[in-house]
């Protein structure tokens, strides 16, 4: 009976409601104070003032289940996670509830972002034995720590036919020698069903064939009319488009290269246009709950943040279009002043649910973001001169964004009523019909929308914010480190770099334990504004150390200051002694000789964040072509030779390490340009190298200096040198290079044609 209850609440439909967004503790008077209280994580502090007797995961939790042989309940989620709230609220908060909880079950609370490592291990088990999962993740577990039941939301009494949490809990006690005996025989299955390993002898798919069944893929789940994968809910999935566009990169003469642009193009410009894109704040809500990019889940996840600029100023460069370029702004804008800290790292999420301004304490989804048609008539009342029939800034506003007098919100896009009466923006014409609507020139259309979104950015101001979670996770800074590198990079803006620039200081001086050679997982901000780290600190898993070197090397092409491409150097060195798999090849998510993980993971799928193993696949190789080491290339090989099986029948599920396998194939160009690193001619050449999306290259600057560490390692770099005097640019491609070039359009010639007249050895 029990196996069937979880199933029902893990099954994939309910998964998909529970998906996200949260509040912070609702009680200002505490009655109950738990050992929550002196945690930093922003989720655990949430449950800080519950009836119920957390633990955080550690030691004292382990050692007290064991010792009084009790059973432990896990309890995951994180902080803007709504339904993770609403379980807070309903079971948590429940005396009766927590009196059970407390009696019966040694209860630990965990942050899903704190410990991904953790989670992976029970997520695994919940989707194994019901066919779902979500947050919160309830999972019941041995002294031991061996999950024997599991499964997400529960409501706290019976209803619907659906047992209630409380009946669960009773059920679970009564029967728990049993459940137990059952757990044992899950894990040791789980162990054996999740082992991704490289055959003897075997090497890795024909990338060719792969990127062409990736492309089959998508392309058969793609929606035309609004882009996207699935019809809804929908999510932004950067990995897909930045997958479609590379795969355009080397199939430009085919049908198939045309489209795959094309549905990444559309996919993004529909994004934009839509309500997921917040239209007065910036920055992207986290999916739509519609197909047409509608009605979002109001969250903004920092992860996203970091991949859709990347993904839109690739779109500008491939399609030479400003207004993707300007997307890509308008989301660095949105972290740079709201998730941003004053030590350079960057916080993690903002929640769904605020205060409304009107309308009582309890807190809504989406209340910071909507509108009434009152209040945007009200705000924006004069009328515009020369305007057809004596229209005001509110009428074309409210014509161009969709803005209804009844609302905009279906609802069934609306199931809880929160949005009843209100608006989500979404751009209903271009400027042009808008402009013709009106009788008034395109120019003064964009002046007169410019204008109403800043008078209601300041009303927004003054609305109760949401909850804002300021943990800084290393991955997740490493993600935004590349954007912040790329965009600035592609767009030559000296303070978006600058600020990539103050982010590494800030990874390199809080989350790195130069001591112990330790990336740190999180450090907080603490009360006074400053940066915190707990005691004892949580030691960084592998996507931490993936994407923090993804980001150093983006970083390097971005400024060609080598301190960052030798940190990246000694990351990786530190990667793979942490996470290899000698055996199996690939890399381990966690370290496997923490006996307290029960599996030893290696992510296959690139999902809301690309699978660590994913990009180190992409950094392996840079790093070979940027130091030498063929040993690296050599990994970067068994890496993707152990993930074949899954790159040969679901590539979709990998669309990130496609690319890798994609670059392997295709070899990187090494582009080095030779000059002193701010002069004009050399600034000029470097523009022509970023104006282009080049997925399979690496950027080198070959400034003169012999003791250099790039000279150190590629002795190659001291026989290229200057052209009378003026900086000059080297294309080369497995150890063949181009004829040096000074000019910048024929350098970008030659990148975008790929062949050059004459080649030297």
């Amino acid at each position: 009976t029990i196996a069937l209850t979880i199933s029902c609440v893990s099954s994939p439909s309910v998964f998909m409601s529970m998906a996200s967004g949260s509040e912070g503790p609702s009680s200002t008077s505490h009655r109950h104070t738990n050992r929550l209280a002196k945690e930093r994580s922003p989720y655990l502090l949430q449950h800080a003032h519950n009836p119920v007797d957390w633990y955080p995961w550690g030691k004292d939790a382990f050692d007290k289940a064991k010792t009084e042989d009790k059973p432990i309940f896990l309890s995951v989620g994180y902080s803007t996670c709504h339904w993770c709230h609403v379980m807070e609220r309903e079971s948590f908060e429940d005396e009766e509830i927590g009196k059970i909880l407390s009696e019966n079950f040694v209860c630990i609370k965990l942050d899903r972002e704190e410990r991904p490592d953790v989670d992976k291990v029970y997520m695994t088990f919940v989707q194994a034995t019901s066919g779902g999962g979500g947050w919160p993740m309830s999972v019941w577990l041995t002294p031991e720590l061996r999950p024997f039941i599991g499964g997400t939301y529960f409501p706290p009494r019976d209803r619907g036919g659906r047992p209630g949490f409380k009946t669960v809990l009773t059920r679970i006690i009564d029967q728990v020698v049993k459940l137990k005996e059952l757990g044992n025989r899950i894990i040791e299955a789980l162990k054996k069903g999740t082992t991704i390993t490289a055959n003897a002898g075997q090497s890795p798919p024909l990338a060719p064939d792969v990127a062409n069944r990736c492309f089959q893929q998508l392309a058969h789940s793609f929606e035309e009319e609004y882009g996207g994968f699935r019809d809804a809910p929908k999510f932004p999935s950067p990995v897909n488009l930045m997958f479609l566009i590379s795969y355009w990169t080397v199939n430009r003469s085919t049908s198939e290269g045309v489209e795959a642009l094309q549905m990444a193009l559309h996919t993004l410009r529909m994004m934009a246009l839509g309500g997921i894109h917040d239209h007065i704040a910036q920055g992207f809500h986290r999916y739509s709950t519609d197909s047409s990019w509608h009605v979002p889940h109001f969250e903004k996840m920092l992860y996203d943040q970091a991949q859709l600029a990347v993904a839109y100023i690739t779109a500008s460069q491939v399609s030479g279009e400003q207004f993707f370029a300007e997307v890509a702004k308008d989301v660095l804008l949105y972290v740079s002043r709201d998730l941003s800290d004053k030590s350079g790292g960057f916080y993690s999420a903002e929640d769904a649910d605020s205060v409304p301004a009107l309308g009582g304490p309890e807190k809504r989804e989406g209340a910071f973001c909507v509108w009434t048609a009152s209040e945007v008539r009200e705000l924006l009342p004069d009328v515009v001169e020369g305007a057809a029939g004596n229209a005001t800034l509110a009428d074309i506003f409210m014509h161009h964004y969709g803005v209804k007098e009844q609302g905009n919100v279906a609802p069934e896009q609306d199931p809880h009523g929160e949005l009843q009466g209100q608006n989500v923006l979404i751009v209903r014409y271009s400027v042009e019909l808008t402009a013709a609507r009106f009788g008034i020139t395109v120019e003064k259309v964009n002046e007169l929308l410019a204008s109403a979104r800043a008078k209601m950015a300041e009303v927004r101001k003054s609305r109760p914010r949401p909850h804002l979670d300021t943990k800084m996770l290393a991955s997740w800074n490493g993600l935004m480190l590349s954007a912040y590198a790329r965009v600035g990079a592609v767009l030559g803006d000296k303070d978006l770099v600058e600020r990539a620039v103050k982010a590494g200081g800030f990874l390199k001086e809080h989350l790195w334990d130069a001591k112990r050679q330790t990336i740190l997982r999180s450090c907080y901000r603490g009360d006074q504004m400053e940066v915190q780290q707990i005691s004892p600190s949580i030691s960084g898993f592998l996507d931490d150390y993936a994407f923090i070197i993804c980001g150093l090397l983006d970083l390097y092409e971005a400024t060609l200051q080598t301190e960052w491409l030798q940190w990246a150097e000694e990351l990786q060195l530190r990667q793979d002694v942490l996470f290899w798999d000698d055996q199996g090849g690939g890399y381990f998510c966690s370290d496997p000789t923490d006996s307290t993980v029960l599996l030893q993971l290696k992510e296959d799928q690139d999902g809301a964040e690309p699978s660590a193993n994913s990009v180190s696949a992409f950094n392996l190789l840079r790093l070979s072509h940027y130091t030498g080491r063929q040993e690296w290339l050599q990994k970067s090989q068994q890496l993707l030779t152990a993930f074949s099986d899954r790159l040969t029948t679901v590539p979709i599920a990998l669309p990130e390490m496609v690319r890798a396998l994609m670059a392997q194939h295709y070899t990187l160009k090494q582009i080095v340009i030779c000059g002193q690193r701010d002069a004009p001619d050399t600034t000029s050449l470097l523009a022509a190298v970023n104006s282009l999306f080049l997925p399979y290259k690496v950027l080198m600057l070959a400034d003169g200096n012999t003791e250099s560490f790039l000279c150190q390692r590629l002795p190659v770099l001291s026989s290229m040198s200057q052209l009378r005097g003026v900086a000059t640019a080297y294309v080369c491609q497995d150890f063949t290079c181009s004829l040096p070039v000074t000019d910048p359009q024929e350098l970008r010639r030659l990148l975008l044609d790929g062949t050059t007249d004459t080649e030297i050895e």
